[in-house]
């Protein structure tokens, strides 16, 4: 299960595409292949974008050249279209009121739909990304004024989206009805605004949480005016609860909660449903980390940091190839041999999609002496794809969907497997009988 991507807007700072810069820097956990970055000096817009991470593609004389006191940024994993540099982000184009670009964190459900009734009307397309349909959504719109064109282009489309657009003298914020991809608001120190896929992109700008972009909401960035809020759709929330599960950094909120604590929670209701007599808890770093603590601290088991993780090395999901990913986890985990021989070892993880990643793990711990391992997983099996803006891999390969939980440990080579159900992952996000998440990666029920 691959990354989403990660979305940034500056809005009312002279220094804007630095502040974009290093919100990305933030945000690079949520995709490695692309990134980029345009702003607008008031006249028209600048725009960087290249393959590779942040801090490559970047430099001092690069981000000088990005004028202005506006901009938005995109670190990319590949969820739609190709892996050129055509398709990294931001989106760039020039029309009839001007210069604009976009950048967009989802997946459009009616892309192909939209494509193909594009190209019958005379449309050309450079990329594969569903994103550029937005820009001929705009472009071929009857609408006088780019706000206008903005709601008619996204209430044509279906789907997963972030949004944010920047146009010559305005910045646009945008999610999807149900609110699957995070984004929220903050304020700079000087005045200007921020918006964000995740919270942890204001601590490194020293900017202030306001709130989230609400599902169906429309915000619109105009020099010397607060921010306008527009209702384009009545809000019926389904939020992504992988966010919580995996993707978003434990030091961010989403979706009005602390990342860090729904992740304890879990680990301490896993503690609860599933617990086992073991010497030890130890987290597979860094996923399951807060997890683990909250299974030891439930269990009043002793928490152990049993593995170590070579954080030179970047996260084994994004990787594309499974020959990659392989060879990425010996490099990546080495086992503590001296705290780990001769002990029954609960080891903690926040998700099994393949299985292979997991097995590698079991038997790196057996082979540093652990007399026993037990897998703990502190999410339900993955048994579907997801189609809001996570590059799943199909349901053949996603090993809950193929094989029992029992086969599934026998596959691993663990003692006992045990996984957290789809109720006490509820009461572990807070949901309190609400039905406001998207559980369709666990359930198959899909929102759209």
């Amino acid at each position: 299960m691959n990354e989403k991507c990660a979305v940034v807007g500056i809005f009312g700072h002279k220094e804007a595409s630095e502040l974009a810069y290093f919100s990305l820097h933030s945000l690079q956990h949520r995709g490695q292949e692309a990134a980029g970055i345009s702003s607008s000096d008031g006249k028209k817009l600048h725009t960087i974008k290249d393959r590779g991470l942040v801090m490559k593609i970047f430099d001092e004389n690069k981000l000088a050249t990005l004028k202005g006191d506006s901009a938005i940024g995109h670190t990319r994993y590949s969820t739609a279209g190709d892996d050129s540099i055509l398709d990294a982000q931001p989106v760039f184009a020039r029309y009839d009121l001007g210069e604009m670009a976009i950048v967009h964190n989802g997946n459009l459900t009616n892309a192909e739909e939209v494509r193909n009734k594009l190209i019958e009307k005379g449309a050309i397309f450079q990329t594969f990304m569903d994103t550029e349909n937005l820009i001929h959504l705009i472009a071929k719109s009857s609408k006088d004024k780019l706000l206008d064109r903005i709601i008619d282009a996204v209430q044509r489309i279906e789907g997963a989206f972030s949004l944010v657009f920047l146009s010559r003298t305005k910045m646009f914020a945008m999610r999807d009805r149900h609110g699957f991809r995070p984004l929220s608001l903050g304020k700079l120190s000087n005045g200007g605004y921020i918006v964000a896929s995740e919270t942890c992109a204001f601590d490194l700008v020293n900017a202030t949480f306001v709130r989230d972009v609400e599902p169906g909401e429309l915000l619109v960035f105009e020099k010397g005016k607060e921010p306008v809020s527009i209702k384009v759709y009545e809000p019926t929330p389904k939020h992504c609860i992988f966010e919580y599960v995996y993707f978003a950094r434990p030091d961010s909120s989403v979706f009005g909660q602390s990342v860090y604590q729904t992740r304890k929670n879990m680990g301490k209701e896993l503690s609860k449903i599933e617990p086992i007599e073991a010497d030890m808890v130890i987290p597979v770093p860094d996923g399951g980390v807060p997890s683990a603590l909250g299974y030891a601290q439930e269990s009043g088991i002793p928490y152990e940091m049993g593995i170590m993780r070579n954080h030179y090395i970047g996260r084994t999901f994004i990787e594309p190839t499974q020959k990659m990913r392989d060879l990425k986890v010996k490099m990546k985990l080495s086992p503590m041999t001296d705290i780990i021989k001769g002990k029954r070892v609960i080891v903690v993880d926040d998700s099994i999609v393949r299985g292979t990643t997991s097995r590698r793990i079991i038997r790196m711990l057996k082979e540093a002496g652990a007399s026993e391992v037990h897998m703990r997983v502190s999410s339900p099996p993955t048994t579907d794809p997801c189609f809001y803006g996570v590059d799943t891999p199909s349901k053949e390969n996603l090993i809950a969907a193929n094989m029992t939980t029992q086969e599934i440990c026998d596959y691993i080579e663990a003692d006992s497997l045990a996984y957290l159900d789809e109720e006490a992952l509820l009461r572990s996000v807070n949901a309190n009988g609400e039905d406001k998440y998207c559980t369709a990666c666990f359930t198959g029920k899909y929102i759209v």
